[in-house]
């Protein structure tokens, strides 16, 4: 059969995709959920087997209001979460009562040349219903050669009742391979919520 291509660009009767085009499948690794928890951190998992891994993050609900999701990594298997890492934060933000669309480059939440945790989310809320979800994704954590690319989104119900859209990506500026990466709060514990980690596995 053909392979048909719309006027709007859509194909149809695809099927099967080109050699160059990856795929493959996530294989869960591991999961953690916090219950007042300081930190999760993730010290096993993380190696050569896999090149791209994806942290999925679910219900994370902060047991203080207006605190920062974020996260370091760590090339001593989590002895130290010091990482130099340069990134960059933008955000859209929407208010419950349709007030505040905006969307903007935030300079106060990204980094450059720092050993800091990286903010994923700005502001969440603690109420009994708020919470923050979304993935980060690190791209081979095991290279010798190459500086560590990462990539996150996520979805935020803040403490003033916005929720916003977050877009964080940068590179921690290391050739040491990254094997254990932790999560926190800005301040306070991670009330609840779990956090998974996945592989994408070309096998």
């Amino acid at each position: 059969m053909p392979l048909i291509k719309y006027n709007n660009q859509s194909l149809s009767s695809l099927t099967a995709l080109p050699a160059a085009i990856p795929t493959g499948k996530l294989k869960l690794i591991s999961s953690q959920t916090a219950s007042n928890s300081a930190s999760i951190s993730f010290t096993t998992g993380l190696n050569s087997t896999y090149k791209v891994y994806n942290f999925v993050f679910v219900n994370i609900h902060p047991a203080t209001d207006n605190v920062n999701f974020t996260f370091n990594m760590s090339t001593d298997s989590g002895s130290n979460y010091n990482v130099t890492k340069t990134t960059t934060f933008f955000q859209s933000s929407h208010k419950e009562d349709g007030t505040g669309g905006v969307l903007g480059y935030e300079t106060g939440l990204d980094l450059a040349q720092s050993t800091a945790f990286q903010n994923i989310t700005n502001n969440g809320g603690n109420d009994n219903d708020q919470n923050c979800n979304g993935t980060l994704t690190l791209f081979n954590p095991s290279s010798t050669t190459y500086v560590k690319h990462f990539i996150s989104n996520s979805s935020n119900y803040t403490g003033g009742d916005f929720n916003t859209n977050n877009f964080v990506a940068g590179y921690g500026n290391t050739t040491s391979a990254v094997n254990a990466v932790r999560f926190q709060m800005s301040t306070g514990n991670i009330d609840a919520g779990t956090i998974y980690l996945y592989a994408i596995d070309n096998s």
